[in-house]
This record gives structure tokens, C-alpha cells and sequence, in this order.
């Protein structure tokens, strides 16, 4: 029988799921969670809007899926989400308490801790008061976060490099659901992807996301990636799941953990510390990671099963490469902003997974956002190659097909990826030696 496959979210991450999933022999629909980013969703299967269906689950009772993909943690805060998971629908997240390693941040530095995981020095506070006292007692430059991890949380990721940086912008944040200050340790940062199933850790891809909006690590922390890097690694040989990862097993077995992990870390003075886990296929990573599987149904159908999984991988698909056309204004709040055309030159001979765009009368437009006003990101352009200078030079020339007012993308691709061989390969001799 064709698998059945159901997707959680919107945009280019549904659209690049289903897609390859489709090609793989699955059959895919979209329960849409946001009210927009539509339009690449519904290019490759049924879609089905919250406005209409506030729950999935009379959708998920007729569509009788055999894997249900969230795109986001802020699935299990919705009044549907105890009995989808008592219903026992197979979910490709962990669930109940395997999700804190996410959505705590404390709860998973605290657990890094007691397994013997380095992780950067770290407070959570409740206000202002509780900021300056830290800052009084321990003194250093911090990165501000929301505490729980959620898109709808007030404080997105603040990076401090100094202490008189932390000291302004303490000042400054919205502490409704309090503040988490963690370390700043410095910019060498890689993550690392794993599946977890029957007790079992298998690694997947290293990776790195660029979340800088502009060229040359400049301007704010976007939403999401701009740019990122994956490469295959199964073997793990830069060390990131031994030491990251594996000592957690214990944690795995007692909260029966069964899913896809990322480990994002930064390495100081030759240590890498964890600095945060995430619980899903990353956005910007999951579309090179199914497309370097040459069985990525049958992959994760065995990991939700809590089966041992055979990984059978492409051997001309080893790096991989993710750009992001942004469109006005991004990553800002902007006023007013008009409905601009999306114009492609010609078809592209790579990935195309389109986020916020409307078609109308047969073109395309950046999407209107009828109750709240944001800047758009419009694509998102993936490459896989067995080099990855080979991966970059396809994607910054299939990227100029692409066209919309006043839209950018980031230019250092080629710089990027240069000082991420560097970086990995000094990883690698010191996790050999």
C-alpha cells in the first residue's frame, strides 16, 4: 500500500517535504497552521486550513495517515494535541516529557549538566531587577533568549558579543514569559542531526545556518536561516554525537524517546559546548537530508515505528546547500507593502520551495498578509552535490533566475562555505587524535 503522510505547517518546509516524500512513492497532504504561506503546499497535495478545521483530527480520522510530520513545537501547546497523541497516531516527534530538551532551555542545560555535557554558563531570570543582578554578579557577554522555545514568543535570539552589548539590551527586552541568558562563547558553530529509534542513535548530516539577515554576518537574527550547509555524516566524524549526544542515552531510555534530534554547538578552546537542542527536522535542513536518503519513506516510517533504521545514502548527494531569496523589508516589520510580482526567468535546474507567495491570475506575488505586516520570505533554493563547491556554484546561478522588488539574498555563500571546511576539518584531527 502507498504510505500516507501527513505534514504539520506551511510554506517552503511543507511544500520541500512532500514533494520529495512524493517522489519516493508516499502520498501527502498539509494540515496548514499558519494563515499563509499556502501557495507551495498546495503545488503537491491536499491542504486544509485552520480557519476551516481548527482541529486536524477529524482530517487525520478520514485520511488515515501513516506518519504525521510537525513542522514546529508549537503543535503540542494546541487543545487537540493530548488526543492526537493518546489516539496513537504516529508522530515524527517525541513527545510528552522528550520534548523539554527543546522547548526548556534551563531543563536542558540543567540535563547537559548532570550527563556531563559542556554547555555555556547560564541564568534564567523572571525581569529586569533579576537581569541587572546577574549582570552584577556574573559579568559577561550573553545571548538573549526566549526561555521557552516557541515562534510566538516575544524574544527571538538576541547575540551579545560583549558586556556592555548585554548590559543595553537588558534593558530593552519584553520579559513576559522571562529571559534566558546564555553564554556567549564565539562564532565557531556547527550542529548535527541524528534519529533516535529502539534505543539506538543513528547519525545523519553535520550542518551549519547562517541566521545573520545580510551579507558578511551583518544586520539582525532572522526568523529563520538565510543560508545553511549539510553535509552527509553518518560516521559522525567530527565527534558532535559522541560527545553531545550519546551521553544522553540514559535520558532516551527513561523518557522513551523516539524521533529526529539536532544538537547545535559551539566549540571554545577546542571544546564543543551544546547550546541548544531542537527536536524536529531543522527547516532548512530537512529538504537536503531527504534528498541525500535514497529511501527517506521507508527511513522515517522505521524511525516512528521505533524500528532500527537502514539508511541507504546518495553518493553524488554528500554536501548540500541552502539560499533564501528574502523579500521586502525582511527581516523588519514593514507598513504597506505592496503586492509585488515573483518572477522566474526560467526553470530552475535545482530545488524551488516556494514560502510566502500567492498566485493570481496565473502570476505570481509576494503574499498580502490581510491582518498583521511583516516582510516576506519569498523562496527558498536548494543544491546537492558530491562537492560542496560544486553545490554553492549551482545555487548562487540558479538564484539570479529569481526576481521580486527589492528582494536580496545573502552574497557570501562561497566564504561561508570555505570557512566551515576549515573550521570542520581542524573538528575532525582533533576528534582523530
Amino acid at each position: 500500500m502507498t504510505p500516507r503522510v501527513m505534514v504539520l505547517g506551511v510554506g517552503a518546509f511543507a511544500h520541500a517535504v512532500q514533494s520529495i516524500l512524493q517522489e519516493d512513492g508516499a502520498e501527502t497532504s498539509c494540515y496548514l497552521t499558519r494563515p499563509y504561506s499556502h501557495y507551495g503546499p498546495g503545488l503537491v497535495g491536499q491542504t486544509w486550513n485552520t480557519d476551516d478545521y481548527p482541529s486536524p483530527l477529524p482530517l487525520i480520522e478520514q485520511y488515515q495517515p501513516d506518519l504525521i510530520i510537525p513542522q514546529a513545537v508549537a503543535w503540542a501547546e494546541q487543545p487537540w494535541a493530548e488526543e492526537l497523541v493518546k489516539q496513537g497516531w504516529l508522530i515524527f516527534s517525541p513527545v510528552g516529557d522528550a520534548m523539554n530538551i527543546e522547548v526548556s532551555r534551563k531543563l536542558s542545560s540543567e540535563l547537559c549538566r548532570e550527563y556531563g555535557i559542556p554547555v555555556p554558563a547560564f541564568h534564567h531570570v523572571q525581569n529586569r531587577l533579576e537581569a541587572r543582578q546577574v549582570m552584577k554578579n556574573d559579568p559577561r557577554p550573553y545571548v538573549l533568549k526566549n526561555p521557552i522555545c516557541s515562534p510566538f514568543s516575544p524574544i527571538h535570539a538576541i547575540i551579545c558579543e560583549s558586556i556592555e552589548d548585554t548590559m543595553g539590551w537588558i534593558e530593552r527586552v519584553d520579559y513576559a514569559e522571562g529571559l534566558f541568558l546564555q553564554e556567549y562563547l564565539g562564532k565557531e558553530e556547527a550542529g548535527h542531526f541524528v534519529f533516535i529509534s529502539d534505543g539506538e542513535i543513528s547519525s545523519l548530516v553535520t550542518n551549519q545556518e547562517y541566521k545573520r539577515a545580510f551579507t558578511g554576518d551583518m544586520g539582525p537574527l532572522a526568523g529563520a536561516p538565510l543560508a545553511g550547509i549539510v553535509e552527509q555524516d553518518p560516521e559522525d566524524q567530527y565527534g558532535l554525537a559522541k560527545k553531545l549526544i550519546h551521553p544522553l542515552k540514559p535520558w532516551f531510555k527513561k523518557t522513551g524517546y523516539t524521533g529526529p534530534l539536532q544538537v547545535t554547538a559551539i566549540r571554545k578552546d577546542g571544546v564543543w559546548h551544546a547550546i541548544e537542542y531542537n527536536i524536529r527536522l531543522g527547516v532548512t535542513t530537512t529538504a537536503l537530508l531527504l534528498r541525500m536518503l535514497k529511501n527517506p519513506v521507508k527511513v522515517l516510517l522505521e524511525v516512528v515505528r521505533n524500528q532500527n533504521p537502514v539508511l541507504d545514502w546518495n553518493p553524488d548527494n554528500i554536501f548540500g546547500c541552502t539560499l533564501t531569496l528574502a523579500g521586502y523589508g525582511y527581516p523588519y516589520v514593514v507598513p504597506s507593502v505592496p503586492k509585488l510580482p515573483v518572477e522566474v526567468s526560467s526553470q530552475l535546474e535545482c530545488d524551488l520551495w516556494w514560502n510566502e507567495v500567492d498566485q493570481e491570475d496565473g502570476k505570481l506575488y509576494m503574499a498580502n498578509h490581510l491582518n498583521f505586516e511583516m516582510g516576506h520570505r519569498i523562496a527558498d533554493v536548494n543544491a546537492c552535490f558530491v562537492n560542496l563547491e560544486s553545490a554553492v556554484k549551482q545555487i548562487e546561478n540558479e538564484m539570479r533566475k529569481l526576481r521580486c522588488l527589492g528582494s536580496y539574498y545573502r552574497l557570501d555563500l562561497k566564504e561561508l562555505s570555505s570557512k566551515y571546511l576549515d573550521l570542520m576539518s581542524s573538528a575532525k584531527n582533533q576528534a582523530q587524535n
